[in-house]
């Protein structure tokens, strides 16, 4: 396999994830009935946590689209590849540390296991990248 396929397979891979987690975060409040553990009073802090929820939902579907058209479309260029994949590590970095650090599903094994390895996937298909592009040959 080629370094460029392989950089395709992998951004291709992570963004998949990264858009499903973003599209499947969307539906995470009313699925998990986020705002029964918020005072009905407190509007506010239900239209924060809305509002933050939307923000982080709408970010994954971006950076993972926005990842796919650099590296597939053949029209960008190595240092907007690199800028891109840098600030996408970064994220995914910082989800696995609170993963590690903060854990959420913590009631369930399965669920506080399987999203962390999910997390290190992602980060790891787009870390990659990152290393292949930044280290290797321009992408044709």
């Amino acid at each position: 396999m080629t370094t460029n396929l392989l950089v395709k397979v992998l951004v291709t891979v992570g963004s998949a994830a990264s858009i499903g987690f973003g599209v499947w975060h969307f539906f995470v409040p009313t699925w998990w009935k986020w705002y029964s553990y918020i005072d009905p009073s407190a509007t506010e802090l239900v239209l924060a946590v809305r509002a933050i929820n939307a923000f982080f939902s709408l970010s994954l579907v971006l950076f993972g689209v926005v990842n796919v058209l650099l590296v597939c479309g053949g029209r960008s260029n190595r240092y907007s590849i690199v800028v891109v994949l840098a600030a996408t590590c970064v994220l995914w970095l910082t989800r696995v540390v609170f993963q590690l650090v903060y854990p959420q599903g913590s009631a369930n094994p399965i669920l506080q296991y399987g999203m962390l390895a999910a997390f290190i996937v992602v980060f790891l298909c787009y870390a990659a990248s990152l290393a292949i592009v930044a280290l290797g040959k321009p992408l044709a």
